[in-house]
């Protein structure tokens, strides 16, 4: 029993004001709604969209699709990086992204999470040891953002003295991500051509002497014919991007809802035990990927609606993560809930490789910050949201006295 179908409009102040509010109005009101400017589909039922997410005739929304709206002219001065984005994992035909995902699940395994956590424990302490004496700081300028580039640096073998240069890249890659103007994606074409060369060099070392990092598990893979030096790179890139951006927008997210729920905060100082349900519980309320895209590779029906092949879906994780058919009480923020069938990671094909890595580092990192700073606490009035098209928001700054 389909629902009727409702054109919305995503660009408007109450959809920038609180979009929560916005997404339980359209789950109620069209499960499958339509978004003209968009010329796109949206859904907001967990059922549903949890379907979407294993459905094999749903293909991950190529970011080069995003350029196809440029000029011709445009479009062939833009070629590497559209290049480059139709090797990443993810964003390539089906058979290269599970070639792809095989391949880094030798590296992305339990016992490489487990080594990794005195790094990121290092990391949290020498990250808070720089602005300890200032008894102030930014949390995503001075620590959700430097941690988690750190942690992709150690991953992919770069020597510490470059990790200025890695953050600076992985900004400049940001708009290639969302709807960036041509300005931006210019400039992220630069960046990720730098970077290709600088992985080069690095890949050039790793075939003399290969290391326990990303790159190395790359090139062995390339010696076995597996994959080309092209995808190794570009998908050293897309790591980057995808274990840095992410992960420092769960941490801050985080942090902001523990603010906005002090009770929870003062539990969790009393608890600090129950963190990975605390990070489970951020994932569901605020995680990092708001909406995804996917296209439909053939006719299909969604929330009982015919949808022609070829057309964009967005997938909203979190409209589907405060879905009261799931969710009891899908609004609370509650850090001890039990059954948290979040899709934050997404699920099927395209999995979160890095979803063990990226709780564990949010976890460390929450843990240690809370207790090396009893007297944390918030220096805004309201928090610093930027919206990131079409739904959703990233945090500017996250101003904090301790």
């Amino acid at each position: 029993m389909s629902s009727q179908m409702r054109d919305y409009d995503l660009f408007t102040p109450e959809v920038m004001a609180d979009h929560h509010a916005f997404l339980h109005r359209v789950r109620a009101e069209s499960p499958l709604a339509r978004l003209p400017q968009l010329d796109a589909y949206l859904l907001t039922r967990y059922a549903d969209v949890n379907a979407a997410l294993r459905d094999k005739r749903m293909d991950s929304a190529n970011m080069a699709q995003v350029l196809q709206r440029l000029t011709p002219a445009e479009q062939q001065e833009l070629e590497p990086v559209r290049r480059a984005i139709t090797m990443w994992m993810g964003h390539t035909v089906p058979a290269d992204h599970v070639r792809f995902q095989q391949l880094l699940k030798r590296y992305f395994t339990p016992a490489m999470v487990d080594r990794l956590r005195p790094r990121v424990r290092a990391f949290t302490h020498e990250l808070l040891d720089a602005v300890a004496g200032k008894g102030e700081m930014d949390v995503v300028r001075d620590l959700a953002y430097p941690l988690p580039a750190n942690v992709i640096a150690e991953l992919l073998g770069m020597p510490t003295s470059d990790r200025e240069q890695l953050q600076a890249w992985s900004r400049d890659i940001v708009p290639i991500f969302g709807n960036g103007d041509v300005e931006q994606i210019r400039r992220a074409q630069r960046s990720m051509l730098e970077m290709h060369d600088y992985l080069r060099v690095i890949a050039a070392e790793r075939r003399r002497e290969p290391r326990e990092d990303v790159l190395s598990t790359f090139l062995a893979a390339e010696a076995e014919g597996i994959v080309t030096e092209d995808e190794a790179v570009a998908n050293c890139v897309l790591l980057l991007f995808a274990g840095h951006e992410t992960t420092a927008n769960l941490i801050a997210n985080g942090l902001v809802l523990l603010f906005d729920h002090p009770d929870q905060l003062a539990r969790l100082r009393q608890h600090p035990e129950l963190m990975p349900s605390a990070v489970e519980e951020m994932l569901r309320c605020d995680g990092p990927a708001g909406v995804i895209g996917r296209v439909a590779t053939e006719p299909v029906e969604l929330a009982g609606h015919p949808v022609p092949a070829g057309k964009h879906i967005y997938l909203a994780l979190m409209a589907a993560n405060r879905d009261p058919e799931v969710f009891t009480d899908p609004d609370t923020f509650d850090i001890t809930r039990k059954r948290n069938r979040h899709l934050s990671f997404g699920m099927g094909t395209y999995y979160c490789l890095g979803a063990a890595l990226a709780r564990m580092e949010t976890d460390e990192c929450l843990r240690i910050l809370l207790e090396r700073c009893p007297g944390l606490r918030p220096a805004y009035e309201v928090p610093d949201w930027q919206p990131t098209p079409p739904v959703g928001h990233r945090l500017g700054s996250l101003p904090v006295t301790f």
